[in-house]
C-alpha cells in the first residue's frame, strides 16, 4: 500500500520537505516511488509546490494521503484552468 507523506530534507532546524510517494513501510526518509511536490514552512507564507496530476494519478492507484498531505491538498486547490 502506497502512501503520499512528507519526507524531511535540509540541514538540522533548517528543515524543509518533500511530498512523496512512498510504501508505507519504508522509513520517513526511505526511498520513495515519486517526488511529487515540496513543503518549506520556513517561508513566510509557507511555499507549497505540488504536481496535482500526479497526486491524482497515485490517489486513482490507491495511494493514501497522510494527514498532513491531506491538509495541504485542501488549503491549496488545484488553478482553475
Amino acid at each position: 500500500m502506497l502512501r503520499i507523506r512528507l519526507a524531511r530534507t535540509g540541514a538540522k532546524k533548517k528543515s524543509s520537505y518533500r511530498v512523496v510517494a512512498i510504501d508505507r513501510e519504508k522509513a520517513r526518509n526511505g526511498r520513495f516511488v515519486e517526488i511529487l511536490g515540496h513543503y518549506n514552512p520556513r517561508r513566510h507564507p509557507a511555499e507549497v509546490v505540488l504536481n496535482r496530476e500526479r497526486i491524482d494519478y497515485w490517489i486513482g492507484r490507491g495511494a493514501q494521503p497522510s494527514e498532513t498531505v491531506r491538509s495541504l491538498l485542501k488549503r491549496n486547490p488545484p488553478a482553475a484552468v
